[in-house]
């Protein structure tokens, strides 16, 4: 049974805590102040705390810097009157796992507590898997060969069992949707609904509406009544791409969604309740976002439970034959085209490419060199790609080389781009360059394309 330490200083709260749950399968400890606390913190093990932030003495927030001094892993609750939010972001901020703010329900308090303790075991199994990454794992449609890639799959196995909020996080086109499907196609809501919304395909003025719904007259158009993602992914789980471009009057609302499970529709007055896993995804830097003061940080620590961050394609590059040969399997079953492979030469030219546009470019590109291709084997003639573009000074950027990219980086794309418009040909690519065929040679070494003239 799990134990847990509860500081409060008022003697009713604090034994209300204690029958509640101690009944729900709890060991309690309890203190009424924060020095009594660390007392029973450095005496016994606890597996989770729940602490006032008003104490006498030291204060909530200096007891919760002690505990984690004592054990960063502990997770810690803290209880705030519903006036001192801000007070209860600054503890989160301190290392405060959530907070709740009073008055509170016993059942709130209780499903809190579990939801810390699933994620604590979850944190702590996934430390185990990093020593030992040997069992691979696999999902359809999820390309999974490099370690990094490994790991993400390894987190969607264990966050799946849990209903804790999920934060994901890369850059475009990296597949986030897939993982955020991945994970709930693995939870017990994989029978309910799985819903998906971008914030940035909708106007601000009508996002609210369709998350929330609303009903009939709430503003003009507005015929009839009409439910809202929340309650259309009931039972199941609702998927809100980036994120961070949620208005903050919108955010509002999703955070007491996240904190109460209840909402009310656009011009209505009815509350509803939904049962509803929240995964979110974002390419910006939330943190940045909460510097300027364009997201709210009680929302970011109420979505940020599991994060997981997905790795560019140009980090994970070992992922790249398997993604080629799973577009060419699509692109075939579609079209009817039969196209059974790829050279070697040609997917070398893939595997060096940088990326900018992550997985989501390499299908276009795959798609396209499919639909162009003269046989059924990709060859190096069948690849093409938009030479990179360097950024315009005349913005107020000085610098001429395209964003993510080394000179080295592009002087190897220049070459590969000559060996496309050349055909293969790598004397008539040399003179395309101006080089001479022995420079070119060392440059095909250098970028692992082999040269077999000669």
């Amino acid at each position: 049974m799990p134990t847990i330490l509860i500081v409060e200083d008022e003697a009713k709260m604090r034994r209300l805590l204690e029958l509640d749950l101690g009944e729900d399968g709890f060991t309690t400890l309890s203190a009424a102040d924060a020095e009594s606390g660390l007392k029973l913190l450095r005496e016994q093990p606890v597996d989770i705390v729940v602490t006032d932030l008003k104490l006498p003495g030291m204060g909530g927030l200096e007891f919760l810097q002690a505990a984690k001094r004592l054990n960063a892993a502990l997770p810690v609750v803290v209880m705030t009157a519903f006036g001192s939010i801000e007070t209860a972001v600054e503890a989160m901020k301190a290392g405060a796992s959530d907070y709740v703010l009073k008055p509170f329900s016993l059942a709130e308090m209780r499903m809190v507590l579990h939801k810390e303790l699933d994620v604590g075991k979850l944190r702590e199994e996934n430390r185990s898997l990093r020593e030992a990454l040997g069992q691979r794992y696999v999902h359809p449609n999820v390309v999974a060969r490099s370690p990094k890639m490994q790991e993400v799959l390894a987190m969607v196995e264990r966050v799946a069992q849990t209903n804790s909020t999920v934060l994901l996080g890369g850059e475009s086109g990296v597949g986030k949707d897939l993982i955020a499907r991945a994970i709930h196609e693995k939870s017990r809501r994989a029978s309910g609904p799985f819903i998906k919304i971008n914030s940035t395909a909708i106007p601000e003025s009508l996002l609210e509406s369709e998350l929330f719904g609303y009903e009939k007259g709430a503003f003009t158009g507005a015929a009839a009544s009409k439910p809202g993602k929340f309650e259309l992914a009931d039972k199941g789980t609702l998927f809100l791409d980036e994120i961070g471009d949620v208005p903050p009057a919108t955010q509002v609302k999703l955070l007491r969604v996240l904190q109460e499970r209840e909402f009310e529709r656009l011009g209505g007055t009815r509350t509803l309740k939904v049962d509803v896993r929240l995964i979110a995804a974002t390419n910006r830097d939330l943190r940045a976002a909460l510097e300027q003061g364009t997201f709210r940080e009680d929302l970011y620590y109420r979505l940020n439970v599991v994060p997981i961050d997905i790795a560019p394609l140009r980090e994970r590059r070992e992922d790249i034959p398997d993604l080629v040969q799973l577009f060419m399997a699509h692109f075939s079953a579609e079209s009817g085209k039969p196209i059974t492979g790829i050279k070697p030469e040609a997917m070398q030219i893939l595997a060096n490419y940088h990326w900018p546009g992550n997985v989501r470019e390499l299908q276009n590109i795959v798609e396209r060199a499919a639909a162009l291709a003269h046989g059924p084997v990709l060859d190096t003639g069948d690849i093409h790609m938009d030479a990179p573009r360097a950024k315009s000074s005349t913005a107020g950027n000085n610098n001429f080389l395209p964003e993510g990219m080394t000179l080295d980086q592009w002087e190897d794309e220049m070459v590969r781009e000559a060996l496309r418009r050349a055909n293969g040909n790598k004397s008539q690519a040399a003179r395309l360059l101006g080089v001479s065929r022995n420079t070119l040679r060392y440059r095909l070494t250098k970028i692992g394309i082999a040269d077999d003239e000669g």
